[in-house]
């Protein structure tokens, strides 16, 4: 059984979909220490292409709070309006792209979402859009749901003996403080995600920009056409 692991991201790009394709149970790591300072995370902020260019589209946190916060105890910044300008600019940027009236309904619902929290409303969305792809919701679980033990790689390696699985699906930006020797003693299979962003038409640029959010396929290309990326991937 392969188990993939990662932080509940905000509106996440296509590589992160592909970890859930593939993968036989995912866990949304959503009980580790949210940063408190700096302009953005993955969490709070995704890239779109906005006039032509990729730029941050940024969910304003309530950063006003004592100590350290799990990502699960975050709260989006009520005063605000984040939701309203991002809606504005999906529609503005990508009114013409070509599946646009398929997919924009859908995804202002999940942008519009109340939902304060930040872990619950990205994993709303990533649920949703993965339910659109065929992605079964049995195959999703949380870590802060789990008496998992350890930290870095244990903790990793504590989460997926926890849903039994067998294997560990690592992306590429973990090599920094991957230690396989820790999966080797625990009998653990490493099985590194290799991902190659696929090109598709991007109506509104000259040449192809990757790492955007999937918002950005599925305006362009349809649940289908992303369907078929992530399987075919």
């Amino acid at each position: 059984m392969i188990v993939a692991i990662h932080q509940p991201n905000f509106f996440p790009w296509l590589g992160y979909f592909e970890k859930i394709v593939h993968a036989d149970k995912f866990i949304f790591l959503d009980d580790v220490q949210f940063p408190k300072s700096g302009a953005g995370a993955n969490s709070n902020r995704v890239k779109l292409l906005v006039s032509g260019e990729a730029r941050w589209i940024t969910a304003s946190i309530a950063r006003k709070f004592e100590g350290n916060r799990r990502i699960n105890q975050v709260e989006f910044n009520t005063s605000e309006f984040w939701r309203e300008k991002m809606i504005k600019s999906l529609e503005t940027n990508y009114k013409k792209a070509q599946h646009f009236d398929e997919v924009f309904p859908f995804l202002q619902s999940l942008v519009d979402n109340p939902e304060t929290n930040v872990s619950k409303y990205n994993c709303n969305a990533i649920l949703g859009i993965s339910e659109k792809l065929g992605i079964q919701f049995n195959r999703f679980c949380w870590s802060s749901e789990l008496p998992h033990v350890g930290n870095s790689n244990d903790l990793l390696v504590s989460l997926t003996e926890l849903v039994g699985g067998t294997a560990y699906l690592t992306g590429k930006g973990a090599v920094a403080y991957l230690d396989e020797a820790v999966y080797k003693t625990a009998d653990v299979r490493l099985i590194h995600q290799d991902f190659e962003h696929p090109e598709y038409s991007q109506h509104n640029s000259v040449s192809f920009v990757a790492g955007l959010s999937i918002i950005d396929a599925l305006m362009n290309i349809g649940y289908k056409g992303v369907t078929e990326l992530l399987t075919c991937s």
